[in-house]
């Protein structure tokens, strides 16, 4: 087994030379939790200020050098392919009443040497599933995996860019992670590190939603992944697990039997937009940040908090 992870580190050396250029967005979840406002309209295309979440996932992409971008869709999330289509109607609409700015920021939602693939995924099946559907789209080349309901603010180094320089020195598979509550174990990936103090050290274990008495650890894992395309072959292979889905946790953990992976703890702040809660609070603190905005924000909170608002 020794010699078999030798090479395989070798084959890592050589993936780290290749810059990372595709980025798979699994987006075919239903969005429940968000009924009946996802009735109709796509979770990942409710807003955060002015723009949909999966804009902002799609722009941390961008920004960390990604030039393709593949959507893992399903039934009713048309809405997302239109978001980032052409609107003809639209730019013409706003160039005859010479509203430039507004103009700008529909044309410039993704630079145009940017593709965009749309893969739909034929059953729910669960996070391997969506990430295997991509497989063909990939080939065999090292790719990012970016959720959009984690929206992660880098306060001006995106999470994924991060990750990349991350890869780029050490050629292996790379996580991003978090301390997350005790309590809240069941809810994440969580994962064993060899170095609990380090920004970046070695996977010892993955487990998909432990309880928190069987939790290894309190480090879980968040929505940003760089993998190689050695997954592919073990999401193919891997049964059904958590909740009945093949899920990419149980995958991840076959690949350590194989090759190292890192465990990244990003600098940034993790929102997580799949709770009304932490959707609530990206709005509220992303607003904040909007100079014209701030303002009222402000005299409302006090009204709210000395009880005079009416």
């Amino acid at each position: 087994m020794k010699g078999k992870k030798n090479d395989i580190s070798k084959s890592q050396q050589s993936d780290s030379s290749r810059k990372i250029t595709k980025a798979i967005f699994p987006v075919a979840g239903l969005g429940t939790r968000f009924l009946p406002a996802t009735k109709s309209i796509p979770k990942e295309m409710l807003p955060v200020v002015d723009k949909p979440l999966i804009q902002y996932a799609v722009e941390e992409a961008v920004a960390a050098g990604i030039d393709t971008l593949i959507f893992i869709t399903g039934r009713n999330k048309q809405a997302i392919a239109n978001h980032f289509d052409k609107a003809y109607e639209l730019e013409h609409e706003l160039e005859l009443k010479n509203k430039e700015e507004r103009l700008r920021t529909v044309r410039e939602i993704i630079p145009s040497h940017v593709d965009c693939i749309y893969i739909r995924q034929s059953e729910a099946l669960g996070l391997g599933h969506a990430v295997l559907c991509a497989k063909k789209a990939v080939g065999k080349e090292p790719f990012a995996v970016l959720l959009a309901d984690d929206l992660i603010d880098g306060n001006g180094d995106p999470c994924l860019a991060q990750m990349v320089r991350a890869f780029e020195h050490t050629g292996g598979s790379v996580i991003a992670v978090e301390e997350v509550d005790h309590n809240k174990t069941d809810q994440y990936g969580i994962v064993q590190v060899e170095n609990v103090a380090s920004q970046r050290t070695a996977i010892q274990t993955i487990v998909e939603k432990p309880k928190p008495d069987e939790a290894p650890s309190d480090l879980g894992v968040v929505g940003r992944y760089i993998l190689t395309p050695r997954i592919f072959d073990l999401l193919e292979t891997t049964g059904k697990g958590a909740g009945g889905e093949i899920q990419l946790t149980d995958a991840i953990s076959d690949l350590l039997g194989e090759q190292q992976i890192n465990a990244y703890k990003f600098a940034g702040t993790r929102y997580d937009c799949g709770s009304k809660a932490g959707f609530l609070k990206a709005n509220i603190e992303f607003a904040m940040q909007h100079p014209d905005l701030m303002p009222q924000l402000e005299e409302s909170s006090r009204k709210i908090c000395d009880g005079s608002n009416k």
